[in-house]
């Protein structure tokens, strides 16, 4: 090899080598390094995408906000198990260069971009304890908004955020990501770690049942009253 095709041939490994490496301060999750949270052949699949390549590369989480904001659609890997979504490539990126939590509450905090939102759950859920992912996802089942995500067919199906929600605490692999395990709510509840969850459907259905009970409390004193009212003109 010729001393110039070597030298570029070092330069585009050392290139290739910095743009996949995970910053060297970030702290490991789960005990390893954030980046293998997501599978090595998934990581590979992002690393060789066109989009990982172009629009990640260098990518702070100021920057990462904006690339946030273009979203369009979630999933994982489609187009025969070799392309991976924006999504997903931006959800390793923030795995990459881990952002400071109140960042990533921030994402899920904002309500204009439900893309930034969703993003920011699934990085929720793949880093932070398992009382902080009740915490801070669970309030999202109050938000019913339509996501488009793509299959692994490479077509677009429609999901909901709160079923998105759902799938993220329910689920063991979600969006060709393997979740990290969490503690049941149940276990957590019986330690006194989280309050009994209570939806906002049951809080309706609570005032709509105290409703009902105080319109059937006023039906029976107005029946009340027309019996005495009855029973006056019939004595007088």
């Amino acid at each position: 090899m010729c001393k110039s095709c070597s030298f570029l041939y070092h330069w585009f490994i050392g290139r290739f080598w910095m743009a996949n490496r995970t910053v060297k301060d970030a702290v490991t999750v789960k005990g390893t390094n954030p980046q293998y949270l997501v599978e090595k052949i998934i990581r590979t699949r992002i690393y060789d995408s066109k989009y990982w390549k172009e629009e990640c590369f260098a990518l702070t989480a100021e920057l990462l906000v904006d690339k946030g904001m273009e979203l369009r659609y979630i999933g994982g890997i489609y187009a025969g198990n070799v392309k991976p979504t924006p999504f997903l490539c931006l959800c390793l990126k923030m795995l990459q260069i881990q952002p400071e939590k109140d960042i990533a509450v921030e994402f899920i905090r904002q309500e204009e971009y439900k893309y930034i939102r969703a993003l920011g759950a699934m990085y929720i859920r793949l880093t932070f304890t398992s009382i902080e992912v009740y915490k801070y996802l669970e309030p999202l089942y109050n938000d019913y908004r339509k996501l488009r995500i793509m299959n692994n067919e490479g077509r677009f199906e429609i999901v909901h955020m709160d079923e998105f929600i759902d799938n993220l605490l329910r689920d063991e692999r979600y969006c060709d990501i393997h979740l990290p395990r969490i503690q049941k709510r149940i276990t957590l509840e019986e330690v006194g770690e989280l309050q009994p969850y209570v939806s906002a459907l049951d809080e309706d259905l609570d005032k709509l049942s105290s409703s009902d009970s105080e319109d059937d409390d006023d039906r029976i004193r107005k029946r009340k009253e027309r019996s005495k009212a009855g029973i006056y003109m019939i004595m007088f």
